[in-house]
Protein backbone atom coordinates (compact mmCIF):
# COMPACT_ATOMS: atom_id res chain seq x y z
CA UNK A 1 0.00 0.00 0.00
CA UNK A 2 1.06 3.45 -0.86
CA UNK A 3 1.95 5.90 1.80
CA UNK A 4 -0.73 8.14 1.76
CA UNK A 5 -0.57 11.50 0.21
CA UNK A 6 -1.56 13.65 3.04
CA UNK A 7 1.50 12.69 4.89
CA UNK A 8 3.83 12.44 1.77
CA UNK A 9 3.29 15.97 1.48
CA UNK A 10 4.03 16.85 4.99
CA UNK A 11 7.46 17.40 6.20
CA UNK A 12 5.97 15.99 9.71
CA UNK A 13 5.74 12.38 8.14
CA UNK A 14 9.74 12.68 7.61
CA UNK A 15 10.32 12.65 11.29
CA UNK A 16 8.27 9.96 12.25
CA UNK A 17 10.43 7.39 13.62
CA UNK A 18 11.57 4.00 11.15
CA UNK A 19 9.09 1.71 13.17
CA UNK A 20 6.12 2.96 12.94
CA UNK A 21 3.64 1.50 10.89
CA UNK A 22 2.53 2.48 7.93
CA UNK A 23 0.40 -0.70 5.84
CA UNK A 24 -1.04 -3.80 7.14
CA UNK A 25 -3.45 -6.55 5.52
CA UNK A 26 -4.69 -9.91 7.42
CA UNK A 27 -3.36 -12.73 5.55
CA UNK A 28 -5.05 -15.65 6.98
CA UNK A 29 -7.19 -15.98 10.23
CA UNK A 30 -6.65 -18.69 12.83
CA UNK A 31 -8.44 -21.02 14.90
CA UNK A 32 -7.41 -20.98 18.39
CA UNK A 33 -8.93 -23.82 20.52
CA UNK A 34 -9.16 -24.25 24.36
CA UNK A 35 -12.40 -23.72 26.44
CA UNK A 36 -13.29 -21.64 24.45
CA UNK A 37 -12.83 -21.63 20.56
CA UNK A 38 -11.66 -17.72 19.14
CA UNK A 39 -10.30 -16.86 15.86
CA UNK A 40 -7.02 -14.43 15.78
CA UNK A 41 -5.89 -13.00 12.66
CA UNK A 42 -2.83 -13.24 11.23
CA UNK A 43 -1.64 -9.51 9.97
CA UNK A 44 1.44 -8.63 7.75
CA UNK A 45 2.75 -5.42 9.14
CA UNK A 46 4.94 -3.18 7.05
CA UNK A 47 6.90 0.35 8.76
CA UNK A 48 7.73 3.49 7.70
CA UNK A 49 11.03 2.19 7.81
CA UNK A 50 10.13 -0.85 5.55
CA UNK A 51 10.66 -3.59 7.87
CA UNK A 52 7.68 -6.56 7.58
CA UNK A 53 6.62 -8.71 10.36
CA UNK A 54 3.35 -10.49 11.64
CA UNK A 55 1.56 -9.66 14.60
CA UNK A 56 -1.57 -11.68 15.56
CA UNK A 57 -4.72 -9.87 17.07
CA UNK A 58 -8.41 -11.15 17.89
CA UNK A 59 -11.85 -8.44 17.03
CA UNK A 60 -11.55 -7.89 20.32
CA UNK A 61 -8.51 -6.10 20.49
CA UNK A 62 -9.25 -4.15 17.26
CA UNK A 63 -13.13 -3.17 19.28
CA UNK A 64 -10.83 -1.84 22.31
CA UNK A 65 -8.08 0.05 20.01
CA UNK A 66 -11.37 1.52 17.92
CA UNK A 67 -12.71 2.41 21.54
CA UNK A 68 -9.67 4.51 22.59
CA UNK A 69 -9.53 6.34 19.36
CA UNK A 70 -12.96 7.43 19.87
CA UNK A 71 -12.68 8.74 23.45
CA UNK A 72 -9.34 10.41 22.74
CA UNK A 73 -9.92 11.97 18.80
CA UNK A 74 -13.71 11.13 17.98
CA UNK A 75 -16.13 14.50 17.22
CA UNK A 76 -17.92 13.81 20.51
CA UNK A 77 -14.98 13.61 22.91
CA UNK A 78 -11.93 14.55 21.34
CA UNK A 79 -10.27 17.83 21.58
CA UNK A 80 -9.02 20.89 19.16
CA UNK A 81 -7.17 20.37 16.91
CA UNK A 82 -6.55 16.99 17.54
CA UNK A 83 -10.19 15.42 16.33
CA UNK A 84 -10.69 13.38 12.88
CA UNK A 85 -13.68 10.92 11.78
CA UNK A 86 -12.28 7.57 12.23
CA UNK A 87 -12.94 4.84 9.91
CA UNK A 88 -16.20 2.49 10.65
CA UNK A 89 -15.09 -0.85 12.19
CA UNK A 90 -17.48 -3.95 12.10
CA UNK A 91 -19.94 -4.38 14.65
CA UNK A 92 -20.15 -6.86 17.11
CA UNK A 93 -21.26 -10.37 16.28
CA UNK A 94 -22.91 -12.86 19.24
CA UNK A 95 -24.54 -15.75 17.01
CA UNK A 96 -23.26 -17.35 13.57
CA UNK A 97 -20.16 -19.58 13.15
CA UNK A 98 -17.37 -18.02 14.40
CA UNK A 99 -14.78 -18.83 11.26
CA UNK A 100 -17.39 -17.83 9.04
CA UNK A 101 -17.90 -14.52 11.19
CA UNK A 102 -14.16 -14.08 11.21
CA UNK A 103 -13.39 -14.68 7.47
CA UNK A 104 -16.02 -12.26 6.39
CA UNK A 105 -14.69 -9.68 8.51
CA UNK A 106 -11.24 -9.98 6.92
CA UNK A 107 -12.04 -7.19 3.93
CA UNK A 108 -13.75 -5.04 6.49
CA UNK A 109 -10.97 -5.32 8.78
CA UNK A 110 -8.07 -4.53 5.60
CA UNK A 111 -10.01 -1.58 4.63
CA UNK A 112 -10.72 -0.22 8.14
CA UNK A 113 -6.64 -1.07 8.68
CA UNK A 114 -5.69 1.07 5.77
CA UNK A 115 -8.04 4.02 6.54
CA UNK A 116 -6.58 4.14 9.81
CA UNK A 117 -3.04 4.26 8.94
CA UNK A 118 -4.14 7.14 6.24
CA UNK A 119 -4.61 9.42 9.22
CA UNK A 120 -2.97 12.32 9.97
CA UNK A 121 0.76 11.82 11.79
CA UNK A 122 -0.81 12.92 15.03
CA UNK A 123 -2.76 9.79 14.88
CA UNK A 124 -0.02 7.44 14.41
CA UNK A 125 2.31 8.57 16.96
CA UNK A 126 -1.42 7.62 19.02
CA UNK A 127 0.25 5.57 22.21
CA UNK A 128 -2.65 2.90 21.54
CA UNK A 129 -2.10 2.71 18.13
CA UNK A 130 1.94 2.20 17.99
CA UNK A 131 1.17 -0.78 20.69
CA UNK A 132 -1.36 -2.49 18.31
CA UNK A 133 0.92 -2.45 15.41
CA UNK A 134 3.88 -2.86 17.34
CA UNK A 135 5.12 -7.35 17.25
CA UNK A 136 5.45 -8.24 20.92
CA UNK A 137 7.73 -11.04 22.10
CA UNK A 138 5.00 -13.68 21.98
CA UNK A 139 4.01 -12.55 18.24
CA UNK A 140 8.09 -12.92 16.73
CA UNK A 141 7.62 -16.36 18.63
CA UNK A 142 4.56 -17.44 16.22
CA UNK A 143 4.79 -19.23 12.98
CA UNK A 144 1.77 -18.65 10.49
CA UNK A 145 -0.08 -22.12 10.15
CA UNK A 146 -1.92 -21.47 7.29
CA UNK A 147 -0.18 -18.90 5.06
CA UNK A 148 0.26 -19.83 1.38
CA UNK A 149 2.81 -22.32 1.83
CA UNK A 150 2.94 -23.73 6.12
CA UNK A 151 6.94 -23.45 6.59
CA UNK A 152 7.40 -24.28 10.75
CA UNK A 153 11.03 -24.19 12.21
CA UNK A 154 12.99 -27.01 10.97
CA UNK A 155 14.69 -29.40 12.92
CA UNK A 156 18.33 -30.55 13.70
CA UNK A 157 18.00 -34.90 13.66
CA UNK A 158 19.72 -36.25 15.92
CA UNK A 159 22.04 -39.53 15.44
CA UNK A 160 20.07 -42.97 15.45
CA UNK A 161 20.61 -43.18 19.18
CA UNK A 162 18.10 -45.98 18.99
CA UNK A 163 19.95 -47.87 16.29
CA UNK A 164 16.59 -47.91 13.98
CA UNK A 165 16.85 -50.04 10.78
CA UNK A 166 16.45 -47.48 7.63
CA UNK A 167 13.63 -50.28 6.46
CA UNK A 168 12.11 -49.96 9.59
CA UNK A 169 11.95 -45.67 9.27
CA UNK A 170 8.98 -43.99 7.72
CA UNK A 171 10.36 -42.85 4.39
CA UNK A 172 9.62 -42.14 0.90
CA UNK A 173 10.87 -41.60 -2.30
CA UNK A 174 11.08 -38.64 -4.77
CA UNK A 175 8.57 -38.70 -7.76
CA UNK A 176 10.33 -35.64 -9.23
CA UNK A 177 12.50 -32.99 -8.34
CA UNK A 178 11.56 -30.07 -6.20
CA UNK A 179 13.47 -27.12 -5.25
CA UNK A 180 12.79 -25.73 -2.05
CA UNK A 181 12.48 -21.53 -2.54
CA UNK A 182 12.58 -20.97 1.41
CA UNK A 183 15.59 -22.28 3.42
CA UNK A 184 12.52 -24.29 5.78
CA UNK A 185 12.30 -26.28 2.49
CA UNK A 186 13.87 -29.59 1.37
CA UNK A 187 15.07 -29.73 -2.25
CA UNK A 188 15.75 -33.53 -3.97
CA UNK A 189 16.22 -35.24 -7.18
CA UNK A 190 14.25 -37.42 -8.54
CA UNK A 191 14.58 -41.00 -6.89
CA UNK A 192 15.87 -39.46 -3.87
CA UNK A 193 15.63 -41.81 -0.88
CA UNK A 194 13.78 -39.45 1.92
CA UNK A 195 12.96 -40.02 5.62
CA UNK A 196 9.63 -38.71 6.94
CA UNK A 197 10.15 -36.96 10.36
CA UNK A 198 6.45 -35.47 11.08
CA UNK A 199 3.22 -34.80 8.93
CA UNK A 200 2.90 -30.72 8.66
CA UNK A 201 -1.03 -30.98 7.21
CA UNK A 202 -2.58 -32.81 4.50
CA UNK A 203 -0.53 -31.29 1.48
CA UNK A 204 3.02 -31.13 3.20
CA UNK A 205 5.64 -33.24 5.24
CA UNK A 206 8.69 -32.84 7.07
CA UNK A 207 11.46 -34.96 5.86
CA UNK A 208 15.27 -35.66 5.84
CA UNK A 209 18.08 -36.35 3.04
CA UNK A 210 21.99 -36.83 3.62
CA UNK A 211 21.65 -33.05 2.73
CA UNK A 212 19.14 -31.78 5.16
CA UNK A 213 16.02 -31.38 7.00
CA UNK A 214 13.52 -29.63 5.68
CA UNK A 215 9.47 -29.60 4.37
CA UNK A 216 8.02 -30.21 1.18
CA UNK A 217 4.82 -31.29 -0.42
CA UNK A 218 3.59 -34.90 -0.06
CA UNK A 219 2.48 -34.70 -3.97
CA UNK A 220 6.17 -34.79 -5.45
CA UNK A 221 7.51 -38.49 -3.49
CA UNK A 222 5.94 -41.64 -3.27
CA UNK A 223 5.50 -42.86 0.54
CA UNK A 224 6.84 -46.41 1.04
CA UNK A 225 6.37 -46.46 4.47
CA UNK A 226 4.32 -44.25 6.33
CA UNK A 227 4.71 -42.01 9.54
CA UNK A 228 2.26 -43.77 12.68
CA UNK A 229 -0.85 -42.38 12.90
CA UNK A 230 -1.16 -39.48 15.49
CA UNK A 231 -3.67 -39.54 18.30
CA UNK A 232 -4.60 -36.65 19.73
CA UNK A 233 -6.02 -36.87 23.06
CA UNK A 234 -9.43 -35.11 23.69
CA UNK A 235 -11.06 -34.18 26.90
CA UNK A 236 -14.83 -34.19 28.03
CA UNK A 237 -16.51 -31.59 29.71
CA UNK A 238 -19.81 -32.98 30.75
CA UNK A 239 -22.44 -30.29 31.59
CA UNK A 240 -26.33 -30.82 32.37
CA UNK A 241 -28.99 -28.39 30.94
CA UNK A 242 -31.66 -27.56 33.45
CA UNK A 243 -34.40 -26.39 30.88
CA UNK A 244 -37.65 -26.00 33.05
CA UNK A 245 -39.59 -29.47 32.80
CA UNK A 246 -36.70 -31.53 31.59
CA UNK A 247 -32.65 -31.69 32.08
CA UNK A 248 -30.53 -33.13 29.16
CA UNK A 249 -26.91 -33.85 29.44
CA UNK A 250 -23.90 -32.53 26.63
CA UNK A 251 -20.76 -33.94 26.86
CA UNK A 252 -18.48 -31.44 24.60
CA UNK A 253 -14.87 -32.53 23.87
CA UNK A 254 -12.07 -30.26 24.51
CA UNK A 255 -8.23 -29.85 23.76
CA UNK A 256 -7.34 -29.60 27.01
CA UNK A 257 -6.03 -31.41 30.11
CA UNK A 258 -8.47 -32.38 32.57
CA UNK A 259 -6.12 -31.28 34.97
CA UNK A 260 -6.89 -27.17 34.00
CA UNK A 261 -9.25 -24.98 35.66
CA UNK A 262 -10.54 -22.84 33.48
CA UNK A 263 -11.50 -18.54 33.64
CA UNK A 264 -15.28 -17.96 34.09
CA UNK A 265 -14.76 -15.90 30.60
CA UNK A 266 -13.50 -19.22 29.30
CA UNK A 267 -16.07 -21.36 30.25
CA UNK A 268 -18.91 -18.71 29.76
CA UNK A 269 -18.00 -18.45 25.96
CA UNK A 270 -17.87 -22.07 25.38
CA UNK A 271 -21.06 -22.81 27.14
CA UNK A 272 -23.02 -20.05 25.21
CA UNK A 273 -21.72 -21.23 22.04
CA UNK A 274 -23.18 -24.73 22.93
CA UNK A 275 -26.13 -23.03 23.39
CA UNK A 276 -26.86 -20.15 21.16
CA UNK A 277 -29.60 -18.11 21.62
CA UNK A 278 -30.25 -18.76 25.23
CA UNK A 279 -29.54 -16.09 27.78
CA UNK A 280 -27.87 -18.88 30.76
CA UNK A 281 -26.14 -18.98 33.49
CA UNK A 282 -23.32 -21.34 35.11
CA UNK A 283 -23.85 -23.41 38.08
CA UNK A 284 -22.46 -26.08 40.25
CA UNK A 285 -24.43 -28.36 42.09
CA UNK A 286 -23.76 -28.98 46.35
CA UNK A 287 -23.63 -31.82 47.84
CA UNK A 288 -27.39 -31.48 49.31
CA UNK A 289 -28.19 -31.26 45.72
CA UNK A 290 -28.69 -27.35 45.72
CA UNK A 291 -27.54 -25.34 42.91
CA UNK A 292 -25.41 -22.62 43.24
CA UNK A 293 -24.52 -19.81 40.72
CA UNK A 294 -21.10 -19.23 39.58
CA UNK A 295 -20.94 -15.06 38.53
CA UNK A 296 -16.94 -14.66 38.64
CA UNK A 297 -13.49 -16.03 38.40
CA UNK A 298 -13.73 -15.84 41.96
CA UNK A 299 -16.43 -19.00 41.55
CA UNK A 300 -14.15 -21.20 39.73
CA UNK A 301 -12.46 -22.95 42.55
CA UNK A 302 -15.75 -23.60 43.83
CA UNK A 303 -16.76 -25.25 40.90
CA UNK A 304 -13.92 -27.51 41.12
CA UNK A 305 -14.19 -28.66 44.37
CA UNK A 306 -17.94 -28.30 45.20
CA UNK A 307 -18.71 -30.09 41.36
CA UNK A 308 -16.47 -33.09 42.12
CA UNK A 309 -17.62 -36.65 40.10
CA UNK A 310 -18.07 -39.45 42.17
CA UNK A 311 -17.07 -41.69 39.92
CA UNK A 312 -14.11 -40.72 37.13
CA UNK A 313 -15.07 -41.95 33.45
CA UNK A 314 -11.57 -41.59 31.41
CA UNK A 315 -10.53 -38.72 30.00
CA UNK A 316 -13.22 -36.38 31.41
CA UNK A 317 -13.14 -33.27 33.52
CA UNK A 318 -13.17 -34.39 37.42
CA UNK A 319 -16.43 -31.62 37.87
CA UNK A 320 -19.30 -31.21 36.57
CA UNK A 321 -21.07 -28.20 35.06
CA UNK A 322 -24.98 -27.30 35.37
CA UNK A 323 -26.56 -24.85 33.29
CA UNK A 324 -29.97 -22.70 33.45
CA UNK A 325 -31.96 -19.99 32.13
CA UNK A 326 -31.42 -16.68 33.54
CA UNK A 327 -34.83 -16.26 34.04
CA UNK A 328 -35.85 -20.09 35.41
CA UNK A 329 -35.43 -19.86 39.14
CA UNK A 330 -37.74 -23.25 39.41
CA UNK A 331 -33.86 -24.82 39.72
CA UNK A 332 -32.97 -22.99 43.09
CA UNK A 333 -36.56 -22.67 44.38
CA UNK A 334 -36.51 -26.97 44.78
CA UNK A 335 -34.19 -27.05 47.01
CA UNK A 336 -35.69 -25.16 49.08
Amino acid sequence: MSLPRQLRDESDFEQLPEDVAVSAYIADVEEISGFSVYYTFVIEVKTKGGSKYFIYRRYSQFFTLHTKLEDAYGPENGMAPYICSLPPLPAKIYVGNKKEIAEGRIPLLNAYMKALLNSPVWILLDEDLRMFFHQTLEDSKRIPRALRRLRPQTRKIKKNSQHISDMERPRAEALFDFKGNAIQELSFKCGDLIYLLSRVNKNWLEGSTTDGVGIFPQSFVRIIKDLPVERFPVSWLRCYFHDYNMCSIRDIPLEEDVKQQPSYNELLELIRNQFPGIDLVLNVKDADGDLIRLTDNSDMELLVTKGKRKSQLENFFPWELHITRVDDLDEYRNGE
